[in-house]
C-alpha cells in the first residue's frame, strides 16, 4: 500500500497558520491546547482501530 507521509501543500500552508497563532498564546494556553490535539489524536487513532476491526 502506497501511503503519502509528507504534507500537501494546502496542510503545510495550515500549519504555518497554527504556528502564528500559537505564538500569540501564553505557556497555560499552550499546555492546554497540547494535552487537547493529543486527546483527539488518541480518540482519530481509536477510531481508525475500530473501523479497521470491523473492515
Amino acid at each position: 500500500m502506497d501511503m503519502p507521509i509528507d504534507l500537501n501543500l494546502e496542510q503545510k500552508f495550515n500549519l504555518k497558520v497554527y504556528e502564528e497563532q500559537i505564538k500569540a498564546l501564553s505557556q497555560e494556553e499552550s499546555q492546554k491546547l497540547l494535552l487537547e490535539v493529543l486527546r483527539q489524536l488518541m480518540v482519530k487513532d481509536n477510531m481508525i482501530k475500530h473501523l479497521l476491526k470491523q473492515s
